[in-house]
């Protein structure tokens, strides 16, 4: 076939390893950092209150869930919002926008990750399987909710604060409040950062009527409402740690979590926006793997072995 007849047939279908490429760009696997250091947390704390020694099938399965899970929301969250990206200058070279995936392909890479998760989930424990329907649905509810509500951070919240529950689950068996404690520390924070995010699309939100605390109550609401959402994370967190008679190298990370909020909080002002992706991506990842380091070391002193 002459190039001039390639031209005029428009794009060749991707091929398998293109498609997989892009599914995985679409979901940004890279971003699982941002779950899997809590989720580790309350199972290895789990591990330690149990029996003391750390289990790496449960542990190995905790993240295979944990990436399933986070996997198939993000595929969700896209193929849902493609008609919103494709409208949002920011957003408008996503895969699904732009055809460098098709939606069945998503579709595909959604489901092979949703029964993935399900695999692990049943590999775990009766509990966790006949929970996972719990943990799916606000991943598929959350990208509606800026159709119907003003706080769709809040459902995003919801949605991430599963992973801790989740991983205690997978180790004991059993419900935990300890878990619950983290869990919501984790809901808190990551809805926090979410009203920081949102703020980059304020103009285009307004513009097509998609809802959101930055787009319904400004800029400076979102942030100050982001410096109340973490300041009760770090609450959460010191209650977690009481409650799992955490030591010093716990209260550690914790110190630095806050030195990681002050300098998040004060490099994003309603006037500059110009260093968000740094408080979003660069300070947030390193929260969840500094304060995770500190829990190793807390929970290797006081006696967690391999």
């Amino acid at each position: 076939m002459s190039s001039l007849t390639q031209g005029v047939a428009g794009p060749q279908p991707a091929r398998p390893a293109g498609r997989v490429r892009a599914f995985l760009r679409l979901v940004m696997i890279e971003h699982s950092v941002f779950a899997l250091p809590f989720a580790y947390i309350a199972a290895l704390t789990a591990m330690f209150l149990d029996d003391g020694t750390v289990h790496w099938w449960e542990l190995l399965l905790v993240t295979v869930a944990m990436v399933g899970l986070r996997t198939f929301a993000m595929a969700a969250n896209r193929i849902i919002d493609r008609e919103i990206d494709a409208r949002n200058p920011r957003t408008a070279g996503r895969e699904l926008v732009t055809g460098a995936l098709s939606v069945r392909s998503a579709w595909a890479g959604a489901l092979a990750a949703l029964a993935v998760f399900l695999g692990a989930a049943a590999l775990l424990n009766p509990l966790c399987l006949a929970l996972a329907p719990v943990a799916v649905v606000p991943m598929v509810v959350y990208p509606y909710g800026k159709r119907f509500t003003d706080f769709p951070h809040a459902i995003l919240g919801l949605a991430q604060a599963m992973g801790p529950v989740g991983a205690w689950i997978a180790v004991t068996g059993a419900w935990s409040w300890e878990a619950v404690v983290l869990g919501l520390a984790v809901g808190v924070w990551i809805g926090g950062f979410d009203l920081i995010f949102g703020c980059q699309d304020v103009a285009a939100d307004r513009a097509h009527g998609v809802r959101s605390v930055p787009a319904r109550f400004g800029i400076a609401a979102a942030l100050y409402g982001a410096r109340g959402s973490h300041a009760v994370t770090v609450a959460l967190l010191a209650w977690y740690g009481v409650l799992t008679g955490a030591g010093a190298p716990y209260w550690a990370g914790l110190a630095v979590v806050v030195a990681a909020f002050v300098y998040e909080h004060s490099i994003v002002r309603p006037g500059d926006l110009s260093r968000l992706n740094r408080a979003f991506f660069t300070v947030n990842g390193f929260i969840g793997m500094a304060l995770f380091g500190c829990v190793l070391l807390d929970l290797a002193l006081r006696g967690l072995t391999v």
